[in-house]
């Protein structure tokens, strides 16, 4: 899921050349939906009202982090836009522990800490200052965050196929409404964009929702977040072959720094100092 997701940055840049961003989404969740619904729709209905409610709470924090990342991503660049997006990292503990009552452990913590150094290092290009862009992104970072945390705890409560069909008609709905609303929409058919749409549809949206949706549950948000945090990594090189942005020797560092925090944080269950809960409770 990383790896793919770590291309749409550069990709849906270059992708909105041709396309709007609130429009990007609804051609991205509609087809994913009617996919899904053609294929599978025996294994869909029907749907508990238990299930529409939490699918629809998930799809609101995924469209307004999907509408602030596409939107700020017009403004910034593709690798900024991934260190902010990557804030998440820092967010994720936090919102487990206020949602969820459960204290991260030590090692998760640390992991984070050397996560959050390195994915500055990564992508914060010298002289570049604060736009409207990267504050939309922030933005996003936190409802992404929520959208993590939120769906441990559903995911253990519902049908999986269900909960993810959700969050797919869910995105359609919400973008279809919002792109009536507040974009003058535009698309321009050319190879390019065909190829873009298509990656952002299939493999980036149906193909790592299916995958986060199924098997989050075992393992924990915090650990999902920070192994999530490669991404900028795999952003900075997609951008440097594709838009001819450069990490430079600072960038190489972080990258350095973001798999040593996720190895600290995989790893630390087997370090007795670091399998340890900060509420106090045994390992």
């Amino acid at each position: 899921m990383t790896f793919i997701w770590g291309g749409t940055f550069a990709i849906a840049k270059i992708g909105m050349q041709d396309v709007t961003p609130i429009l990007l989404i609804v051609v991205r969740f509609v087809v994913a939906s009617l996919v899904m619904l053609l294929f599978t729709w025996k294994k869909i209905f029907p749907i508990p009202l238990s299930t529409l409610f939490k699918g629809s709470i998930l799809g609101i924090f995924l469209f307004l982090g999907f509408v602030s990342q596409n939107i700020g991503l017009t403004i910034t660049t593709a690798s900024k836009s991934a260190f902010i997006t990557g804030m998440m990292v820092v967010f994720v503990p936090l919102l487990q522990f206020v949602i969820e009552r459960r204290a991260p452990k030590l090692g998760n913590i640390v992991g984070v800490l050397v996560v959050s150094v390195g994915l500055w290092f990564l992508t914060s290009p010298d002289g570049s200052s604060f736009n409207g862009g990267d504050a939309l992104t922030l933005v996003c970072a936190v409802l992404f965050a929520v959208y993590i945390v939120y769906l441990d705890v559903v995911s253990k409560e519902t049908t999986m196929m269900q909960l993810l069909f959700m969050q797919f008609a869910c995105m359609a709905l919400f973008s279809v409404v919002a792109l009536g609303f507040f974009e003058v929409p535009r698309l321009t058919v050319t190879p390019q964009s065909v190829a873009v749409l298509a990656y952002l549809t299939f493999l980036a949206t149906m193909l790592t929702t299916y995958v986060q949706t199924r098997f989050q549950k075992d393992t924990t948000p915090t650990r999902a977040v920070v192994i999530f945090s490669i991404e900028p990594v795999i952003a900075g090189v997609v951008a440097y072959f594709l838009l001819g942005e450069r990490m430079g020797e600072m960038g190489v560092l972080g990258g350095a720094m973001i798999i040593a925090g996720v190895l600290v944080s995989e790893l630390s269950d087997n370090i007795p100092l670091l399998n340890r809960s900060l509420d106090g409770s045994p390992p």
